[in-house]
């Protein structure tokens, strides 16, 4: 079936991607211009049009697991691993700055900071953070932000859907000690479960990525700046440091250490009596 095509002449390469638009948004605060602020600006807004595109992503992984579908939620995810590993290699270009460059118009970011994006919490909030305590403190938030960030606390989110599909497919998910027999009996290879196991692995993929993505954002901010605070009022290095070991999925982590041991023996050790 051939497709229909868009004969409008008028449109162009340009025009179709907005590029006077787009390349018109890197506007410079240093004066006279310090030569590394064009790179941190189109770099920070080259992280804000990825994080549209993961949210954009991420729901629908969510919804596709909310409507029954593993298969699709793991190739939406697996597309967002992808997208997770170009953020992770972006920040050896911010490493090409030396300190002293970054100095040089530090002072006009003024109180802006990357912990101020609305959109990385949002993905956060998305994949299963309910850090309700940040968007309580977020007074730069505009009212459509807050608003959206509120919604994405409120709706299901990855974890809430996964648990769906395993009470699709027969598991008891009430409790933390029958989710995590429930994912060890995804784990023993058996093929009415495969899609299962590819998509809690895919769920730990963006976990693991979003982690080394935080790692790979606190030893830049050391190189930058030492031990100095952030400008967002955070304490820079220190604060980047704790959300480091910051997990999405904690029970699917913690699952690894029962596999291959006997269920009711181990799971009992962990779990204690919340069956």
């Amino acid at each position: 079936m051939q497709l229909p095509v868009d004969h409008d002449g008028d449109l162009t390469y340009s025009s179709y991607l907005r590029l006077p638009h787009v390349l018109g948004q890197q506007q410079c605060r240093s004066s006279p211009v310090a030569h590394d602020e064009l790179l941190f600006i189109t770099v920070h807004q080259v992280y804000e049009l990825w994080f549209k595109v993961l949210l954009f992503e991420l729901s629908n992984a969510r919804d596709r697991m909310l409507a029954g579908d593993a298969y699709r939620a793991r190739l939406r995810l697996g597309r967002c691993h992808e997208i997770e590993r170009v953020l992770v290699n972006q920040v050896d270009v911010v490493d090409t700055m030396t300190p002293r460059g970054f100095l040089e118009f530090r002072g006009a970011l003024g109180s802006s900071s990357g912990f101020q994006s609305a959109q990385f919490r949002e993905i956060e909030f998305l994949s299963g953070v309910d850090d309700t305590s940040w968007l309580d403190a977020a007074a730069w938030l505009s009212a459509e932000d807050r608003q959206r960030l509120s919604l994405r606390l409120a709706e299901p989110d990855l974890w809430d859907s996964f648990v769906v599909l395993l009470a699709l497919a027969g598991f008891a998910v009430t409790t933390p000690r029958q989710r995590s027999a429930a994912f060890c009996e995804i784990a023993t290879g058996d093929d009415r479960y495969s899609a299962l196991w590819e998509l809690s692995e895919a769920l730990i993929g963006h976990d693991q990525m979003w982690s080394a993505w935080r790692l790979r954002h606190q030893m830049t901010a050391a190189r930058q700046l030492g031990g100095k605070a952030g400008t967002g009022g955070t304490t820079g290095g220190e604060y980047l440091a704790g959300r480091v070991q910051l997990r999405f999925y904690p029970e699917l982590w913690e699952a690894r250490s029962y596999f291959g041991r006997p269920d009711e023996e181990s799971l009992e050790h962990v779990h204690g009596a919340d069956a």
